[in-house]
C-alpha cells in the first residue's frame, strides 16, 4: 500500500524535489493534499499530474478560479487552509516552505501522532521546544529532511546517544566564502544568488550567503538531537560531499557522505528506516573529485553564524528574534531596500533590544515574531 503524502511549500525547491521523487516511485507513494503560495502555473501542472484530493493557496481569488478548473478537489487557502492541509489524512508531512509560517500547521499535524519530515528550519527555530515537546506527547515522528541533519540523523543511527560526544555541521561558506567583509560592501542581490554548489530558493541561497542558514541549523541541530551548543562545531567543506558528521568519545568519526542532491535526504525521510534506490541519480565518485577541503570557521568573517549560537546560547524567544529578524532583513536585501551587510546589523539590533522570555508559549512566540519583523522594518526608515 502507497505512502500518503501532504507536502507544505510543493512549488518551493524542497517542495519542486519531493514531488521529483513522488514521481520517480508512483507505486510506493500518493501525493493527496499540497500547499502552494502563488505559482499558479505550477499549481494546475501538479493539479494535473498528482489528482490531489486538497490543496491551499495564498490567495481566496486564486483558490475561487482554481475551483472553477478542478471543481472535484477541495481548494482551500490562506493560513486556516495550510492548517487545513496539513492535518488532512495522511501517513506522512513534509514541511517544506519557507519561513515561520509552517509553525502553526506543523503543531497542528503534530496532535494527529504523524510522522513529519521537516525541511522547514525556522519552525524548529522559532518554536523548537513546543514542536518536540508536543511529538513526544502525541506520539509523533519528526525526521530531518536538511541534508546537514539527515547526515547527522544516518551517522546516529543504531548508536548509543550517550556515547556521541560532538555534532560537525559543514558549510560550503555560500556565495561570498572567498570575499573579505570590505568585498561584501556593495554585493548585489544577483551576486549573492549565485551559489556555487546548491540550487536553491532565493531566500535560502541569501541565508547561505550570509551564513545564517548555518546558524539556523545549529539551532535545529540542537533542538533535534538535544546536544548542548559547545558540543555543536561548524567546518567549512567546500565541496558539499560530506554533510556532516558525529564523533564519538572513543575519537570515532562517523560522517554521510554523497552528491550535492537534496532529493537524497528527501526521499531517506520518506522511506525511513527502508531505503528505495535511484537508479536515475549520480553516483559518488571520489576519484574523479580527487581531493575534499576543510577549514576553520571564521565567526569574525561570517558574524551572522556567531549571532545564531549567541541566539541559540540564550534561548527562549531570543532565536524567534533572530528568525523572524532575518526573514524581514532578507525581503528587504531581496527588493533591494538594503544592502547585503545590513542583514546581520538589523538581526544584530534586533537581538540587542530584546529581553528574552525563557519558555514561552505559542501566543509569545507569535507575537514576538509579529514585532521583531516591524521593529526590523522600522529600524531602516
Amino acid at each position: 500500500m502507497s505512502k500518503k503524502i501532504v507536502l507544505l511549500g510543493a512549488t518551493g525547491s524542497i517542495g519542486v524535489q519531493t514531488a521529483d521523487i513522488i514521481r520517480e516511485h508512483k507505486e510506493e507513494f500518493t501525493l493527496v493534499g499540497f500547499s502552494a503560495g502563488k505559482n499558479m502555473e505550477l499549481t494546475k501542472q501538479f493539479l494535473k499530474e498528482f489528482m490531489p484530493e486538497i490543496v491551499c493557496v495564498q490567495s481566496e481569488d486564486d483558490a475561487k478560479a482554481l475551483k472553477v478548473e478542478f471543481p472535484a478537489v477541495s481548494i482551500v487557502f490562506g493560513s486556516q487552509g495550510l492548517i487545513e492541509t496539513a492535518t488532512y489524512e495522511a501517513d506522512i508531512l513534509v514541511n517544506a516552505v519557507i519561513g515561520s509560517v509552517g509553525l502553526e500547521p506543523t503543531l497542528e499535524a503534530i496532535k494527529q501522532g504523524r510522522i513529519i519530515a521537516i525541511a522547514n528550519k525556522e519552525t524548529l527555530v522559532t518554536a523548537g521546544h513546543l514542536v518536540m515537546e508536543s511529538a513526544k506527547r502525541h506520539g509523533a515522528t519528526i525526521l530531518p529532511v536538511d541534508s546537514e541533519h539527515s547526515a547527522l540523523f544516518q551517522s546516529l543511527n543504531g548508536e548509543k546517544r550517550e556515547q556521541a560526544s560532538r555534532l560537525i555541521l559543514t558549510a560550503s561558506g555560500g556565495s561570498f566564502r572567498d570575499r573579505t567583509r570590505a568585498e561584501l560592501q556593495n554585493v548585489t542581490v544577483q551576486d549573492a544568488l549565485n551559489h556555487p554548489n546548491w540550487s536553491m530558493g532565493s531566500k535560502i541561497t541569501i541565508d547561505s550567503a550570509t551564513m545564517v542558514n548555518k546558524g539556523l541549523e545549529v539551532i535545529e541541530a540542537h533542538i533535534l538531537f538535544d546536544f548542548d551548543y559547545k558540543d555543536i562545531n561548524v567546518l567549512m567543506h567546500r565541496e558539499s560531499i560530506i554533510h556532516s558528521m558525529v564523533e564519538f568519545h572513543d575519537t570515532s568519526v562517523m560522517a554521510q557522505l554523497g552528491t550535492p542532491d537534496m532529493r537524497v535526504p528527501i526521499q531517506y525521510a520518506l522511506t525511513y528506516p527502508e531505503r528505495l534506490p535511484r537508479p536515475e541519480a549520480k553516483r559518488l565518485n571520489l576519484a574523479e573529485i580527487g581531493k575534499l577541503h576543510f577549514q576553520e570557521m571564521d565567526y569574525e568573517r561570517f558574524r551572522a553564524l556567531k549571532l545564531a549560537f549567541d541566539a541559540g546560547k540564550a534561548g527562549g524567544t531570543m532565536t524567534t528574534v533572530l528568525n523572524a529578524a532575518n526573514e524581514q532583513a532578507v525581503a528587504m536585501f531581496l527588493s533591494e531596500e538594503i544592502q547585503f551587510l545590513q542583514i546581520e546589523e538589523l538581526i544584530e539590533r534586533a537581538m540587542d533590544k530584546h529581553e528574552v522570555i525563557s519558555t514561552p508559549d505559542l501566543e509569545t512566540i507569535l507575537h514576538v515574531d509579529s514585532e521583531t519583523r516591524k521593529t526590523v522594518a522600522n529600524m531602516i526608515k
